[in-house]
């Protein structure tokens, strides 16, 4: 296989006549045609082909402004040429009729990502400016009045009034349908991204209203619209953005329509890594990027799945990445994790260690509603593809679904977030108390403290004494005048020849006291006493120690620690005086 992967390419266009390796969704078209939905609406977690499949429908619709005067023949080449071999050109007539017959209008909205509202609004407006201009053989029609050529060509120049811009899309789709004798297909991207940024951003308001006056004058009772597909992460209707749209045609990752168009199927997956002699990385490939469920189609992560291939093509060493993970923020479970009650908590480290929980599921929720309860935080999560359905039950007239992560791309995500969001917290906790009893030897008040620290994080129990050792670690680094040394081995042990120290605490001076601490995770909670003697007896055997007394230190104090789920307990031991 020697055709290139294009990573971040969402031109259909490019990706054809770049000879990339592309997996063929060109029966999206007809299923699109035959289900005649007028306002259709798509919601798919990010980096999930929304774009492209959109570019897609723009190459094989559109009908270019030549068509003005009559070179219909040079279009249609151009468009077999490009479909060439897909699985659309054998649908018949009834769909190839359809192919190079419509203007279309274009538009994404993900340049809105700024943060205030006027650079926002001002991304939008050169947006449409950018579409316009692509559609300015407009101002060459015998067909177009003069003033509406003026407003043309002043929202070209960014000179036309804010109203202008709220109606400009139904302004174009009436001089498109004017020029052509054919209605508008309007393709909008990332139509949600504004709102989710003016959000966090502080302006939702501003933007709402602009968004919601640029999508009704264009959407609702258009004579000029053929039909219209939206794409997006999440439904919104509370907002009214869609506003009395008796015509809109809802697609979320609940609904069996649809369901293998976008994201990568088993059987594409598969295809993908045979192409690039990549079989017996399946079940890598499965671990870390598969697990999504569109309504019951098992669905692949295609950024995840194509970065994989390309990078392990290139060197077959290369481990699995979060690459989805890296893509954005991941801004909505940092919400979840710092706005987490006890509870939430608890179901967090379900989810990490494997499990399901069962939340019920609002498709209709806003950005406004976000935080009203803990619920709505967790739908959020579903529908962007950070949660996934594992069953389903309705009571009375709510869906509930049994939710968890999808896979270990995703488990990173929450966990690389959860460290953050310990760490910032370590920070802004006065933590004087405990480094003040772990060098004056007060096992109580350091067990005590240890056990209240954990109570309030969220733990990682599949990590087992890993995650303690981290969490310890996190706790004690900001402890001031001491060096921490983690898991090292020693090679200096008297009856051992090279052991394997959890902790060691060590002043810059042999003056001052030296800290030995050694890890233990018990199941029952009957055993921490017991396992923390065990932990001192194995310092003394292994002579831990001896390598601190050779240094110069003449006082060290030994930990025995025991973590048993949120409970830790701590035993001591304290040598001094030590002559070698």
């Amino acid at each position: 296989m020697n055709k290139p992967l294009a990573i971040g390419i969402d031109d259909f266009k490019k990706m054809i006549e770049g000879e990339y390796y592309f997996v063929d969704k060109s029966p999206f078209i007809k299923e699109l045609l035959d289900n005649k939905g007028e306002v259709n609406l798509f919601t798919r977690p990010r980096r999930f082909g929304k774009t492209l499949t959109l570019s897609m429908l723009r190459y094989f619709f559109e009908k270019e402004e030549y068509l003005l005067s009559g070179s219909v023949d040079t279009q249609t080449c151009k468009s077999e040429l490009l479909f060439k071999g897909f699985k659309i050109m054998e649908a018949g007539d009834k769909y190839l009729n359809h192919m190079g017959k419509y203007p279309v209008i274009s538009l994404s909205l993900k340049s809105a990502k700024q943060p205030d509202f006027k650079m926002a609004y001002a991304s939008l407006v050169d947006e449409i400016g950018k579409e316009y201009e692509r559609h300015d053989y407009i101002l060459q029609s015998a067909d177009i009045t003069e003033s509406n050529k003026a407003r043309f060509r002043a929202i070209i120049n960014k000179k036309a009034d804010s109203i202008d811009y709220a109606k400009a899309l139904e302004f174009l789709s009436r001089l498109l349908h004017t020029c052509h004798q054919e209605k508008v297909i309007i393709l909008l991207d990332e139509y949600d991204v504004p709102l989710e940024n003016a959000y966090f951003a502080g302006f939702y308001k501003e933007m709402l209203d602009f968004i919601r006056s640029l999508f009704e004058s264009a959407l609702k009772s258009n004579l000029s619209l053929e039909f219209a597909v939206i794409t997006g992460c999440l439904r919104i209707s509370k907002e009214s953005i869609f506003t009395g749209l008796n015509n809109l045609d809802m697609n979320s990752i609940l609904d069996n329509r649809y369901s293998e168009y976008f994201g990568f199927t088993k059987e594409e997956t598969e295809k993908l890594l045979a192409a690039y002699g990549l079989e017996d990385k399946r079940e890598d490939a499965g671990e870390w990027y598969d697990g999504y469920l569109f309504g019951e189609t098992e669905v692949y992560n295609p950024w995840s799945i194509i970065n994989y291939v390309k990078s392990i093509s290139g060197n077959p060493n290369v481990f699995p990445k979060p690459y989805w993970a890296n893509t954005s923020s991941n801004q909505i479970v940092q919400k979840l994790v710092e706005k987490s009650n006890i509870q939430v908590k608890h179901e967090i480290e379900i989810l990490i260690a494997g499990g399901t929980i069962e939340k019920p599921v609002h498709e209709d929720i806003t950005y406004e509603d976000i935080y009203t309860t803990q619920d709505n935080l967790w739908n959020f999560l579903f529908f962007t593809g950070y949660l996934k359905k594992s069953g389903e039950r309705f009571y009375g007239d709510t869906l509930y679904l049994n939710m968890s992560i999808p896979n270990t791309e995703v488990r990173y995500i929450y966990r690389n977030t959860i460290l953050e969001w310990f760490d910032r917290k370590v920070k802004d906790t006065d933590l004087g108390q405990l480094y003040q009893a772990v060098i004056e030897g007060d096992q109580e008040v350091f067990g005590t403290m240890v056990s209240d620290q954990l109570m309030e994080t969220i733990s990682f129990y599949d990590y087992a004494e890993n995650y303690y050792h981290g969490f310890l670690l996190g706790l004690l680094k900001g402890c001031p005048g001491y060096v921490f040394l983690s898991n090292r081995e020693s090679g200096v042990g008297r009856k051992s020849n090279c052991v394997a120290l959890d902790v060691i605490m060590k002043p810059p001076s042999v003056r001052g006291q030296a800290i030995i601490m050694e890890l233990k995770v018990v199941k029952e909670f009957d055993r921490m006493e017991s396992a923390c003697e065990e932990a001192l007896r194995q310092i003394d055997e292994g002579d831990y120690a001896a390598g601190l007394y050779k240094e110069g230190y003449r006082k060290v104090i030994k930990y025995g620690i025991c973590f048993y789920r949120k409970e830790c307990f701590v035993k001591i031991s304290v040598d001094s005086d030590h002559l070698n």
